[in-house]
């Protein structure tokens, strides 16, 4: 005889009420011996299994019609191993009862999730495989101290939130439960009853793979092994190495002619990474690849962060494509989204009725311009959800840096916000003191535990010491000062450059402040910015004579470099995520496309081959102006050094009025060799120049005892080197 459980307890049950299943659940010891209860819905008749011999220990009665069986087993005082056997429409199957399993997460765990010092939560929470007590199974946790009642739900219990309720470790917020037979592949959420009575389905917020939208559901599936950072790789990313970025947006790089689909991760593993490194660049950027809703977003509205994309493939291919990226020797940055998520039903909003993860107070928890949520970086557990999710991206993909998104609107409470609609922090001002806080703990761990591993942070203001220790930690800063200026100055009737001269200068004033990385960005070709070709004036000609210019000053001027997919090759309309870069401009007869193409290859072999032109880009022993003044004639020329003084020349002439016997003052005598002329006939120039060599004069110029006669070529960039100089290929070419 069962002992008598209230019939409202049975009645929370089966409404999903019940915050504490496992005080009624599995097996209790009582006066008349131990009990058994099961809560099985349809179920017809349930037996207790002993699991090695198979005996029927005992037959539960069925107390409740809508499938709440126990029974009392008087001869067994020991709690002891069990399985049920149970006759679901006439046929029977044998079962491990999920309420028969103790506590499951380690109090050490608790204790740091709570304290939010857990490094590497994601081991801790979400889904895992185990094995408890011989049975295989999958252990679920999930954060949602405001609930009422968490169950898991899936394809392993029919969806059902009555079947698998969760355990509520009330230290710290954590609902658990160890579910026998699920296993990897199958798909699942969480079923919420929250704080205010609501039904939500969510899902796991650290599930590894997930459905492709517009489905949300997570999937089992066990971790990716851990990683480390070759020595080569960590080399890759120094302050004094080279550094040129291919940023990509992997779904529209290249698409299926037929029918315009997405190459797959193994595709782009076979497509994309030999075609970036025959382009020169050492480093591939992505695009946010976390799970996103909404495919216009280019994944910056990410809502599963630990899962990377099912638009090309699995988690194990994009591990492919990584693997591929790194055979080939690049280094793979991930653009990640710390700062805000989407308004979702199926992700964190609102997680448990409360805003757990945001803020309440709009004010401080939503982003008008991109309808998202803050996160709440002053609560441990999220700050904890976040850094752990950097090092889950280091650690288990092996990804070599971060750059973070929209720095700026995280470390600013009044970031596009009128007076009175932001909350000043304790002290009155607009810093946001957890968020900044968050991000400098972020970089100290991750230089703490991921030895090679950097950030880069997209910061379009003058917070100080975005790239310095005892600022943000960051190791590089987006230049969007630099960004603006040369971009504006370059759009410009060359007429008219002349009075913008210190546009193109005034970079190098405060370029010691930080670690800069020279950006040319995705943000750059999209909503009605036109593309870098397009900004340049004049004619078909003028404007691919400009482009190589400027494109041939930014790889020569201080600061590591990236650039968007599809300017590499001059592409002349705007982005546009849902369909492929316009490769067809390359096809048929040479163009004007090929030439910036080919430029682009040899700016980034030349720019790797001399340490010159990046072993300083942070000293200011590696730059040094030799004219900067002549606006009449929109020229400019500078050095680049190396430690050992190896020096190259930059020239530039922003006009198209050729510069013949243009002198200028060096400081090293001897023959200098042209290395990069952009306006060569190779690149689709009109093919002026200098022979190739230029022997210096005795003649002072510029302060200088010795000078070179050049010949500047209109619209157009050029380089040279001192012939005997040591050329050290450092990074290959």
């Amino acid at each position: 005889m069962s002992v008598c459980i209230d019939k409202d307890v049975i009645t929370a049950l089966f409404a999903g009420q019940n915050s504490d299943p496992f005080s009624v659940l599995g097996m209790h010891k009582t006066d008349a011996g131990l009990e058994v209860r099961a809560l099985l819905p349809d179920a017809t008749d349930v037996w207790v299994i002993e699991p090695k011999t198979g005996r029927k220990i005992g037959q539960l009665t069925c107390l409740d019609s809508r499938g709440f069986f126990a029974a009392v087993l008087p001869r067994r005082k020991n709690p002891f191993r069990y399985q049920l056997a149970v006759s679901w429409h006439g046929q029977q199957n044998l079962i491990d009862d999920p309420y028969c399993f103790g506590p499951l997460l380690p109090e050490m765990d608790g204790w740091l999730l709570s304290e939010g010092t857990h490094m590497r939560p994601y081991e801790a929470m979400g889904a895992h495989a185990a094995t408890m007590d011989g049975v295989t199974g999958t252990r679920f946790t999930v954060w949602a101290p405001n609930a009422r009642r968490v169950s898991v739900v899936g394809e392993f219990n029919f969806w059902d939130g009555r079947r698998h309720p969760m355990r509520l470790r009330r230290e710290s917020g954590i609902w658990e439960i160890f579910i026998p037979g699920a296993h990897n592949g199958q798909l699942y959420k969480f079923e919420l009853l929250d704080c205010h009575g609501n039904l939500r389905i969510k899902s796991d917020p650290y599930a590894f793979e997930a459905q492709m939208r517009p489905d949300t559901a997570s999937m089992i599936c066990g971790l990716p092994p851990k990683q480390t950072i070759s020595e080569s790789r960590q080399r890759a990313n120094d302050f004094d190495a080279p550094i040129s970025i291919y940023e990509v947006h992997l779904g529209s790089w290249r698409r299926h002619t037929d029918n315009n689909f997405w190459l797959s991760y193994r595709e782009l593993a076979e497509q994309l990474v030999p075609y970036v490194k025959s382009m020169g660049f050492t480093h591939i950027e992505l695009l946010p690849i976390n799970e996103h809703p909404f495919d216009g977003s280019w994944g910056y509205q990410p809502q599963g962060l630990y899962a990377p994309t099912r638009r090309f493939g699995t988690r194990d291919d994009f591990h492919y494509f990584i693997d591929a990226a790194h055979a080939a020797g690049l280094n793979v940055i991930l653009d990640w989204v710390p700062g805000h998520f989407p308004v979702d039903d199926a992700g964190l909003a609102r997680f448990d009725g409360t805003a757990l993860y945001e803020h309440q107070d709009p004010r401080e928890g939503y982003h008008q311009d991109w309808n998202t949520l803050i996160y709440n970086f002053g609560r441990r557990e999220v700050q904890n959800f976040l850094v752990g999710n950097a090092l889950y991206w280091m650690e288990r993909f092996g990804i070599d840096g971060l750059r973070v998104d929209a720095v700026a609107s995280m470390v600013y409470r009044d970031y596009s916000r009128a007076e009175g609609e932001w909350i000043p922090n304790e002290f009155g001002g607009r810093e946001n003191l957890e968020a900044i806080a968050f991000l400098r703990q972020t970089n100290q761990i991750i230089g703490k535990e991921v030895p090679g591993a950097v950030t880069m942070a997209e910061e379009s203001t003058d917070f100080p010491g975005v790239s310095r220790p005892d600022g943000l930690a960051f190791w590089f800063k987006w230049n969007m000062g630099w960004m603006h200026d040369t971009l504006n100055y370059m759009k410009l009737d060359p007429v008219h450059r002349q009075y913008h001269h210190d546009q193109m200068t005034f970079g190098m004033l405060y370029n010691y402040s930080e670690n800069f990385v020279l950006p040319l960005s995705h943000d750059e070709v999209v909503h009605g910015k036109r593309s870098i070709l397009d900004r340049m004036p004049g004619d078909a000609w003028q404007k691919f004579a400009n482009l190589r210019a400027y494109y041939a000053w930014m790889w020569a001027f201080p600061g590591k470099k990236l650039l968007f997919m599809g300017n590499e090759f001059a592409q002349g309309r705007e982005w546009n995520h849902d369909t492929s870069l316009d490769w067809h401009l390359l096809e048929g007869k040479d163009n004007w496309h090929n030439g910036v193409q080919r430029l682009v290859r040899d700016l980034n072999h030349t720019y790797r081959h001399h340490k010159a032109l990046h072993q300083l880009d942070f000293d200011s022993y590696g730059f040094e102006w030799l004219v900067v003044d002549d606006k009449a004639n929109s020229v400019f020329a500078f050095i680049r050094r190396d430690k050992q003084g190896n020096e190259i020349i930059v020239v530039s002439n922003f006009t198209p009025v050729p510069r013949e016997h243009y002198r200028i003052g060096v400081n090293q005598p001897g023959r200098w060799r042209e290395a990069i002329n952009t306006d060569s006939q190779y690149y689709h120039g009109s093919n002026m120049g200098n022979g190739g060599i230029i022997q210096s004069d005795v003649i002072q110029s510029h302060g200088r005892e010795h000078s070179l006669c050049l010949t500047v070529p209109p619209l157009a960039t050029i380089w040279l080197v001192r012939e005997g100089d040591v050329d050290d290929a450092t990074a290959g070419g």
